[in-house]
């Protein structure tokens, strides 16, 4: 028996080896490479003085701005979510969606499969063993006498181990550990795009709500206007074609009060489904101008920021798989070495079992040497190396595709920045100039056109300014999702 044990247990320590290509992938990008460098600009000078004169203004703005928090390139690498933003409200709502959100559920769900199945891949690793009992009725037969029927009572133990000589185990579970590992990117990529829905849903309720700001206020001016008006034709100072003017004004922000009314309804219905909630109202916490003013960003980021995306570990995590698969194939092909055992009890009856006499065992080394079957074995590795090039082309494509869109939301960024600047100067000297025509109004000295006409103009220049901080602020959030922004507690527990 001793004989028979000695050459099993050689071959398992000759068992190191591991057939197929050890996992090395080449880097897609240059050592120290950037995203978003930016080019000359000749009307970057023109932004930043606009921007130097709107803070110097003396026309009061409709909030204070906070300190401005700038964004260097190292910090963008351990920044949590959203945390430029200041927002408090903003993050509990964010918490509750990672908390609560349906999708991501399942995406945890999913990850406890793939680990289920990385313990079946280790299992082949050890010897199975098995408890067999067995009761039988037998009568055999030879040429020239014949044995009585007899009744058999058998109980053993049997062991059986194929070794893993080749490393087909080995590398089905590195296959599976990497499925793993690209389950848990998935997951943490359904993390980002919630979080990057919430979060651009969220600001677009407070940009809802500073519309329906200015349409109250302008509103309220504008009617103020046409009392003033209908108090002049009344004395018979301006004509009816005059009032009915200015009635007509009234009516543009009284629709637009309207239009935001169903368009915020909407988006909180939105949000609610992100949060994993029934209908309900949703909070808010800070302004939207508040947001846009705290927030700058770097011109450019290091490139290697891209490979912490969730999409570009997933992709190299399923390159990794396939790439041990080639060995799982290439395994296959070569002979396999098997021990089995039996150890155990057989008596004629049940009295005898467990005793000295009735012991049986059998120990049994084999070896299977695929020898022919119609050349399957070679096309499977033919096809895992063919999938493994297919991944490692995914994996290429997903950082590429991924430096693209870090490179398009830093310029996104930078012209919504300049945009909203623009815009919001705009909006200042249209404040200023409607001032200046009602002032001129009231005291007779031009007539109701002027102030009509400063009216539309500022009416429109504040809800573009509206906008353009929208745009901003989810340039900024696109800018987190594109570097793969990351979330405290967004990982699954291990």
């Amino acid at each position: 028996m001793r004989r028979a044990i000695a050459p099993a247990l050689a071959a398992a320590l000759l068992a190191g080896c591991a057939v197929g290509p050890s996992y090395a992938p080449a880097p897609v990008t240059p050592a120290g490479s950037e995203v978003g460098a930016r080019i000359a600009d000749t009307a970057a000078p023109f932004y930043d003085s606009l921007a130097a004169a709107q803070a110097a203004d003396t026309v009061p703005s409709p909030a204070p701005a906070p300190a401005s928090r700038p964004l260097t390139a190292a910090a963008l690498a351990d920044l949590a979510w959203l945390d430029v933003l200041h927002d408090s409200t903003l993050r509990r709502l964010v918490d509750v969606a990672v908390r609560q959100n349906r999708d991501i559920a399942t995406a945890v769900a999913r990850i406890e499969e793939y680990r289920a199945e990385a313990g079946i891949a280790r299992s082949p690793l050890f010897p199975s063993l098995a408890l067999n009992a067995s009761d039988s009725r037998n009568k055999t037969y030879f040429p020239g006498f014949s044995i009585p029927p007899y009744t058999a009572y058998r109980v053993t133990a049997d062991l059986g181990w194929e070794l893993d000589f080749w490393g087909q185990v080995r590398r089905g579970i590195q296959a599976a550990n990497a499925d793993v590992a690209a389950q848990q990117a998935a997951e943490r990529g359904a993390v980002l795009s919630l979080v990057s829905d919430v979060a651009t849903a969220y600001l677009q309720l407070l940009e809802l709500d500073q519309e329906r700001s200015t349409a109250e206020q302008t509103l309220a001016t504008r009617r103020s206007t046409l009392e003033l008006a209908r108090e002049r034709y009344a004395r018979g100072v301006i004509s009816e074609l005059d009032v009915r003017q200015f009635e007509a004004e009234v009516a543009v922000p009284a629709a637009r009060l309207a239009q935001v009314g169903e368009q915020q309804a909407q988006v909180e219905h939105q949000l609610d489904v992100l949060l994993g909630e029934g209908p309900a109202p949703i909070p808010r916490g800070g302004t939207l101008q508040a947001a846009a003013e705290a927030v700058t960003v770097p011109d450019s980021v290091p490139a290697a920021l891209v490979y912490r995306r969730p999409d570009v570990e997933q992709a190299e995590r399923e390159y990794a798989a396939a790439t041990a698969r080639i060995g799982v194939a290439e395994a296959a092909r070569l002979p396999t070495f098997q021990i089995t055992a039996e150890y155990g009890t057989e008596a004629l009856n049940t009295g005898q079992l467990f005793t000295t006499p009735s012991r049986i065992y059998t120990l049994l080394g084999g070896i299977s040497i695929p020898i022919f079957v119609g050349g399957r074995l070679t096309d499977e590795a033919r096809i895992a190396r063919a999938q493994a090039e297919e991944a490692r082309s995914r994996y290429e494509s997903t950082v590429l595709r991924a430096l693209e869109e870090a490179g398009d939301a830093l310029a996104g960024v930078r012209a919504a920045r300049d945009q909203a600047v623009a815009e919001q100067t705009q909006a200042t000297a249209l404040r200023r100039a409607l001032d200046l025509a009602t002032t001129r109004y009231n005291t007779g000295v031009s007539n109701y056109l002027e102030v009509l006409d400063a009216q539309r103009s500022l009416f429109d220049a504040e809800l573009a300014a509206s906008q353009a901080e929208l745009q901003q602020l989810t340039a900024a959030v696109e800018l987190y999702k594109a570097l793969g922004g990351s979330w405290p507690g967004a990982a699954p527990a291990r």
